[in-house]
């Protein structure tokens, strides 16, 4: 441990149990697509669009507009009950600055959109965050990992 670690302030108040609406198994689902998806090589034609890249391969291992990986990203948070998406925003929040679980919870209901999914993947460290996130909470994704890895 760390002297940073300890001068860290619990994530909740004591008594307070946080719970969390997502399966643990789908959070670190969307950890693994969203770190499968950061490790794509930029692409190598520039000129791909949405609608005319038929090479799955490369669009498998590189960034580009048809990428299988954030369709299958975007599918899988768009499909989320509303309650489940509110608590993944509010998790990658509190993964990335700490804070109050239930004030971070009520401004993600108040901001919530259709566009979550998108924000969610386009935020650049999300599955850092979420990662974090559930550490504070003292879960994690090793099982899950070991199981699929």
């Amino acid at each position: 441990m760390t002297p940073a670690d300890r001068e860290t302030p619990p994530p909740q108040s004591p008594g307070e149990d946080i719970e969390i609406s997502v399966p643990l198994d789908t959070v670190c689902f969307i950890v693994a697509k969203l770190h499968e998806r950061r490790a794509k090589q930029g692409s190598t034609d520039p000129s791909a669009s949405r609608l005319d890249d038929d090479d799955i391969e490369a669009a498998v291992l590189e960034d580009r507009p048809s990428d299988p990986v954030e369709q299958e990203l975007t599918s899988i948070l768009s499909d989320l009950p509303f309650e489940q998406q509110v608590d993944i925003v509010t998790l990658m929040w509190f993964g990335r600055d700490g804070g109050d679980w239930a004030d971070l919870r009520r401004t993600a209901v108040t901001e919530h959109t259709d566009e979550t999914p998108g924000y969610i993947c386009g935020t650049p460290l999300a599955a850092d965050y979420l990662v974090a996130g559930l550490d504070a909470l003292g879960l994690d994704c090793k099982e899950f990992l070991r199981g699929h890895g």
